[in-house]
């Protein structure tokens, strides 16, 4: 460990190991049961061993056995067998060399939310269940997840420097997850009233969410792995189109100028995705195209207007054959062309009628063709292309996007080649 990392377990360790010692101290008017004790410490280090993901981290459904250790155990001493339960869960780690013995040091501070709920029944008075309690329970969670809060977010701070408001949004989620428990582990307290060590039946449906948990991480690998795959053979495809010296190339600066565009419109994730492979493969139709049509330098028949703009189709057709996420993306390519009039192609949409990623992709293909060096002409200067641009906002081109497209071109947000040859 880092001597920050120690200190930061001195500095919020030694503070819960005080307080559990008070609590201890002044809180324990009652003979302990030490079998019901090792047998709290055992299922509780189960459970703690029963992991499954979230976005952004891990969490264990120790809360079906925690309420119920509130209730069976003196209160007084449940820090101290939260913390010997956490310390036995790691145990195996520790034999296995996974994790080095030092990082043992961490436990009390993984503790702290036992502290909260234990004040809170000691202050009420709590002594079994009843239903006339239930505000004592909910300020016992509240109490519960204030100190986790406290300990959690002071630690992560002092070992890490990690921000108090990203700690908090990673505490969210567990507190979800606690809440949806805590009434399944106050019916095993209460079913243990009646019926001793009925808190064991939480073992099964603790094994059942570890199990869904683990199907879940296949899931993720898996759809990762697909990810990875999808992504690799864009980057392969938008290769074979920079490599074809017949087809226009924008390069990476394309995909980089539509993800800038997309991040200025606040587009979810997965629209995100569609516009950086639509932006990579919106000419891949043009592979079809007769090379004499595109090598052209003086104006085009209309057969081969007709020729040139079946490109959109064409390519949506190739993407289909690979199928998956390209799939998708092979429809954002079709409406490429589409024009926000109305008067485009393939399928003369109009609006919004037209995918917003096909919209993103039609201004970034404009003004990568404008200002790219053409058989029948310069290329256009960026402020020239900027301009086109705005003339055309509202009849070829979405508004918004256009707008978006020039505040990140004129904030200079992404790099981008200067045209060579400029033409005004």
């Amino acid at each position: 460990m880092e001597p920050r990392e120690v200190r930061a377990d001195a500095l919020v360790g030694v503070p819960f190991v005080l307080v559990a010692a008070v609590l201890l101290a002044t809180g324990l008017d009652e003979p302990v049961d030490g079998w019901l004790v090792a047998l709290f410490v055992l299922t509780a280090a189960v459970v703690g061993r029963l992991e499954f993901e979230t976005g952004a981290g891990f969490m264990v459904p120790t809360q079906l056995v925690f309420v119920p250790m509130l209730f069976l155990l003196p209160p007084a001493i449940v820090p101290l067998v939260v913390v010997a339960a956490i310390a036995l869960d790691r145990m195996p780690d520790v034999l296995a060399g996974r994790m080095h013995p030092q990082r043992l040091l961490w436990v009390p501070c993984d503790a702290w939310y036992a502290v909260g709920p234990v004040v809170v029944f000691l202050l009420a008075g709590v002594d079994g269940i009843s239903g006339a309690d239930w505000w004592v329970y909910l300020l016992a969670l509240g109490a519960q997840f204030a100190c986790e809060l406290l300990g959690s977010t002071a630690h992560e701070w002092l070992a890490h420097g990690v921000p108090p408001k990203l700690q908090l949004d990673v505490l969210r989620e567990v507190w979800l997850v606690d809440s949806l428990l805590a009434p399944v582990g106050l019916l095993a307290a209460a079913a243990s009233t009646e019926h001793h060590h009925a808190f064991l039946l939480v073992l099964p449906a603790a094994t059942l969410l570890a199990v869904f948990a683990r199907e879940r991480r296949g899931r993720m690998g898996t759809a990762i792995e697909l990810s990875a795959t999808y992504r690799g053979t864009a980057l392969l495809l938008g290769d074979v189109i920079a490599g074809d010296d017949a087809l226009p190339s924008h390069g990476h600066g394309a995909v980089a100028l539509a993800l800038a565009i997309a991040d200025e419109l606040h587009i979810d994730e997965e629209q995100r995705r569609l516009v950086e492979f639509a932006a990579m493969l919106h000419d891949i139709g043009k592979m079809e195209t007769p090379r004499e049509i595109l090598r052209k330098a003086g104006p085009l028949t209309e057969q081969e207007w007709e020729a040139m703009r079946a490109y959109t189709v064409a390519g949506q057709r190739m993407l289909d054959r690979v199928g998956g996420t390209l799939h998708d993306v092979g429809l954002i390519v079709r409406s490429a062309g589409e024009r926000f009039g109305g008067d485009g192609y393939p399928d003369r949409l109009r609006g919004e009628e037209i995918p917003l990623a096909s919209r993103v992709v039609a201004v970034v293909a404009a003004y990568g063709a404008m200002t790219t060096r053409r058989p029948y002409r310069p290329p256009l200067s960026r402020a020239a292309a900027l301009a086109e641009l705005r003339v055309n906002s509202g009849t070829q081109f979405d508004p918004d996007v256009v707008d978006a497209a020039c505040s990140v071109l004129e904030r200079g947000s992404v790099e981008l080649p200067e045209p060579v040859g400029d033409a005004s």
